[in-house]
């Protein structure tokens, strides 16, 4: 068995546990373990003959022995229970936005209902509003779910497992002997949010052997094509790899080739054609045929009397003509970051201690650190009711005392705008807090005019300093909010509320266009983590290429400010 396909089964119990309201920790353990073996980058079976599953992160002696059993029977007792109570087609049923698990239990005690085909039909012969607790907005909403997720079922991965799977590629390609450089190209590159195909590039004399060795990569399940200077493959996780061999010579064409949009390609084509040049992949022709080699891609651009193009901005939105016009922007950098705003502790939904969080941020240099854990109304997230905000507070201290000055430590919350407008805190707490976090995760189905409401709402209330995540979208799985987007930057640029880059790779949100737009509008915005374990605030990475591709640039990001700065503007702001 693959690791994709042992990674399906215990995705699908945890599924399949949660419809039957089973405690919540125990499906979180079987998610992690899903999530763990598609991240593996090994073959799981070497793994398993190595006696060394328990050491895969997520991975403890109880679900080493499923794993095992699977193994070693290709089958799972357990699974097979739980799928004979529970059809195992509920799971996609559960994959529908706005359909929880209370919601898909009803459908199938009441209405048979097990298949998502079987969930649109229903849907579409009005079976589901006649339901208790489900009405005829709640239908529409959960057929134009369907119908939206099927669209988006395109192959693709998200931007974190992509970036994850290159990275360890690349470590072993550099590895090979006469391999000058290897680099990602492509979607990933500029920072898509979701990946298709990998492409990978390397700089190398002897293509044979470079070939040769990558298909022979453990992570590599089958070779779908294989020449002398490319190769095609499909990893074990289900992902495709494209690799190209260039000679040193041409390395920096075949990097441009490679990483630019398909529409920035040909504006740059067009550019060297009006200069009597031809560009391909191997360099520059003239039109006596002579050859202009680039082996670092700043020529390309330095052919044409053009500045080096950032590879987030190379998807056809200006950034030639703004080239063109000395006009690009100079582009925030994750080196600009000083601090993050917005983090969960064990006090919440959090997996680690609040000196955790503050070690792991003194280890990357931070100059603060904002903790803002759930407000009260999330009780799946564990919110804190005021008295244990205020009792955190006393252990935020305690933490500052011991960490001395390596690291400032605020104390913040990420407060829910809950369904008809209002904040789960009233003002007098808010303003006992350093910082003020406002986020949408309930009623995001709303219509238009009432969601967006509530954001409008949130943002004029002077104790608020940034809107988290504003759609609420998770990808591909959650559609975001349906809010008028352009009348809340126009309010936040009003009010001063910033505006939050949610770097975690499953939300993105705010998207590339739409932040652009906000800065557009006058907004300031926050790159922020998001982050419930240290390791998670290595998605800053991810946060920084969507704010690049919105062509955002370091002084409109307000915790790339010292942090005197910041505490002004929030004192300022009442």
């Amino acid at each position: 068995m693959k690791n994709r396909e042992i990674a399906e089964i215990f995705e699908t119990i945890a599924d399949l546990l949660e419809i039957k309201g089973e405690d919540v920790y125990r499906v979180i353990a079987y998610r992690r373990a899903g999530e763990a073996l598609r991240s593996l980058g090994r073959d799981v079976n070497i793994v398993w003959e190595e006696d060394g599953l328990e050491t895969i992160p997520g991975v403890g002696k109880a679900i080493a022995a499923k794993i095992d059993e699977l193994l070693r029977t290709g089958h799972l007792e357990f699974y097979e229970k739980l799928t004979a109570e529970v059809p195992p087609g509920l799971a996609d049923v559960l994959k529908v936005g706005s359909v929880g698990p209370k919601k898909a239990a009803l459908f199938w005690k009441e209405l048979g209902i097990t298949t998502i085909d079987e969930l649109e039909q229903a849907a579409r012969k009005g079976e589901l509003r006649q339901l208790s607790g489900i009405g005829e907005r709640s239908e529409a909403r959960i057929l134009e779910n369907i119908i939206a997720q099927k669209q988006q079922q395109t192959g693709r991965v998200l931007l974190g497992e992509a970036w994850t799977t290159a990275q360890q590629l690349l470590s072993r390609l550099r590895e090979i002997e006469g391999v000058q450089r290897a680099e990602a190209a492509g979607s990933l590159r500029r920072m898509r949010e979701t990946i298709g195909d990998l492409d990978l590039l390397v700089s190398a004399e002897n293509t044979p052997i470079v070939i040769q060795a990558f298909v022979a990569f453990p992570e590599v399940d089958r070779v779908l094509g294989q020449g002398e200077t490319k190769a095609s493959v499909e990893l074990i996780d289900g992902l495709r790899v494209q690799l190209w061999v260039h000679p040193p010579e041409c390395f920096g064409s075949a990097l441009q080739y490679t990483t630019g949009s398909q529409g920035h390609n040909v504006r740059l084509r067009a550019v060297a054609q009006r200069a009597g040049l031809s560009l391909s992949e191997h360099g520059y022709q003239d039109q006596e045929g002579g050859m202009i080699f680039c082996p670092d891609e700043k020529k390309v651009y330095e052919v044409l009397g053009l500045p080096w193009i950032p590879p987030p901005l190379r998807e056809d939105r200006g950034e030639i003509k703004a080239a063109q016009g000395g006009e690009l922007p100079e582009l925030v950098e994750l080196e600009d970051l000083r601090g993050e705003l917005h983090t969960h502790s064990d006090w919440s939904d959090g997996k680690s201690s609040i000196m955790e969080m503050a070690e792991a941020a003194i280890g990357l240099s931070m100059e603060y650190l904002v903790i803002t854990d759930h407000s009260r109304s999330l009780g799946i997230a564990g919110g804190l009711s005021i008295e244990d905000l205020r009792a955190q507070r006393t252990e935020i201290k305690r933490v500052q005392k011991e960490i001395g000055n390596k690291l400032t430590l605020l104390q913040g919350s990420e407060v829910e705008i809950l369904a008809d407008g209002e904040l789960d805190y009233p003002d007098e707490i808010l303003q006992e807090l350093d910082i003020v976090i406002a986020s949408l995760h309930t009623s995001l189905r709303q219509p238009r005019e009432q969601v967006t409401m509530r954001a409008l709402r949130t943002i004029r209330n002077p104790h608020v300093d940034i809107i988290a995540h504003l759609t609420g979208r998770l990808i591909g799985k959650r559609e975001p909010a349906d809010l008028d987007v352009d009348v809340i930057f126009q309010a936040a640029a009003e009010h001063d509320v910033v505006l939050e880059i949610n770097s975690n790779p499953e939300r993105l949100d705010l998207k590339d266009t739409h932040a652009r737009r906000a800065l557009e509008s006058g907004c300031r915005l926050a790159i922020n983590t998001d982050a419930h374990h240290p390791d998670q605030f290595a998605f800053r990475r991810f946060g920084v290429g969507t704010a690049q591709r919105a062509w955002a640039e370091a002084p409109s990001i307000v915790n790339t400010w010292p942090l005197d700065r910041l505490l002004a503007w929030v004192k300022s702001r009442g």
